[in-house]
């Protein structure tokens, strides 16, 4: 796409562009987002074109000719790996004679954690960011374009650009300044509290939990925490959509900013979970065991994530998609935005009646969910 002040290019992935350029539009705060997460999700083969994630980020460059709007994207060729599901549409439209795969997909693989997705040196750039992402779908007369899990500030810039936008939901955890995991615990009804701490103490019978980061992970405790991938991966999706040398280059690349946490028996890990740490929120993002124990998921997934993030001061955790159990464990239902862009005037008319019906049932299971947190009623 081209204008007499704007030009925007596809580059060839990620790691065509200079890391410094990269981060310069994505900023510091958000991991997900920096040039080596997104380099090593390629470099590892966990997102390729082979693997359905064709890296092809869309780049607004200055009048110097250096990168200063780029958009995350994708030609996905499979609607996996996304967390926000569009199979109806896609049968919709295929059954309808259309092509739904490939579409173009902004967005983090694999990674339902809601950030910036026009990453902007220049923020006056959005509205051309947008159209240029318009015009790779137009151009290449792909179905669709998506952006999923865009933060709340970016989505009236789609809203003005005549995309549809449509909402789900996630559990966080909120940090109000407590000062331990027991200050928190008094925030919570008597019946809660006492449900908790009698769930902490039978997860954790017998085990040994420990937090490892930076040169403490070894390559064997990626060789442990892989089986747990593994087992979780094969369980949930049929096949782990990151591959082992992922987490090797993680923990060599981003060590500083991995949290890992295991539980042992006799010093043998039989659980871990693995989060990355950000300027404001510990993101919990994988987890799985080879020795079913109870409670044992809550523990090292939430409360022992709530503790260090206590710990951290960090104001929330973002304990990935879904979940409605986490609401007992304090995490609260928030939000969450995706922005559409649909180029067929029928297919478009068709989703929007669809999200219009689904947002109104969004909003009532909200209300319903708000209800059912454990935190003290005011009375």
């Amino acid at each position: 796409m081209r204008s007499p002040s704007v030009t925007a290019r596809l580059a060839d992935g990620v790691a065509s562009i200079p890391a410094a350029q990269w981060d310069a539009c994505a900023g510091a705060g958000n991991p997900f987002l920096s040039h080596i997460f997104l380099s090593i999700l390629e470099a590892s083969g966990s997102a390729t074109a082979r693997a359905g994630w064709q890296p092809l980020p869309i780049v607004v460059d200055d009048a110097d000719g250096v990168p200063a709007a780029i958009a995350p994207a994708y030609a996905k060729s499979h609607s996996q790996g996304e967390y926000v599901f569009d199979h109806s549409w896609a049968d919709a439209w295929e059954r309808a004679g259309g092509r739904y795969y490939p579409k173009l997909q902004v967005a983090v693989p694999f990674t339902p954690v809601p950030g910036p997705r026009l990453l902007l040196r220049d923020p006056a750039l959005a509205p051309a960011l947008i159209g240029a992402i318009e015009a790779v779908v137009d151009q290449h007369k792909l179905s669709s374009g998506h952006v999923t899990f865009v933060a709340e500030a970016q989505v009236p810039l789609f809203e003005a650009a005549g995309w549809l936008i449509r909402t789900g939901t996630q559990f966080h955890w909120h940090n109000q300044g407590y000062a331990s995991f027991d200050d928190f615990l008094g925030a919570l009804a008597s019946r809660k509290r006492k449900a908790i701490r009698k769930e902490r103490a039978a997860a954790v019978k017998g085990l040994t939990i420990r937090h490892l980061t930076g040169a403490e992970i070894t390559e064997a405790h990626w060789d442990a925490f892989w089986a747990f991938y593994q087992d979780t991966g094969n369980r949930k999706w049929g096949r782990p959509y990151l591959t082992r040398p992922f987490f090797s280059m993680l923990g060599e690349a981003m060590g500083d900013r991995v949290l890992l946490m295991f539980a042992e028996r006799d010093g043998r890990p039989i659980a871990g979970a693995l989060n990355l740490i950000g300027a404001d929120a510990l993101y919990g993002r994988y987890w799985g065991c080879v020795e079913d124990v109870p409670f044992l998921h809550f523990e090292l997934c939430y409360y022992q994530a709530i503790d260090a993030a206590i710990q951290r001061g960090l104001p929330r955790v973002e304990a990935g998609a879904q979940g409605e159990h986490k609401l007992a464990r304090g995490y609260v239902p928030v939000t969450t935005w995706s922005a559409h862009y649909l180029p067929d005037p029928g297919f478009r008319r068709a989703v929007a009646d669809f999200l219009v019906r689904e947002q109104a049932a969004v909003e009532r299971e909200q209300e319903y969910l708000e209800e059912l947190t454990p935190f003290k009623k005011a009375e």
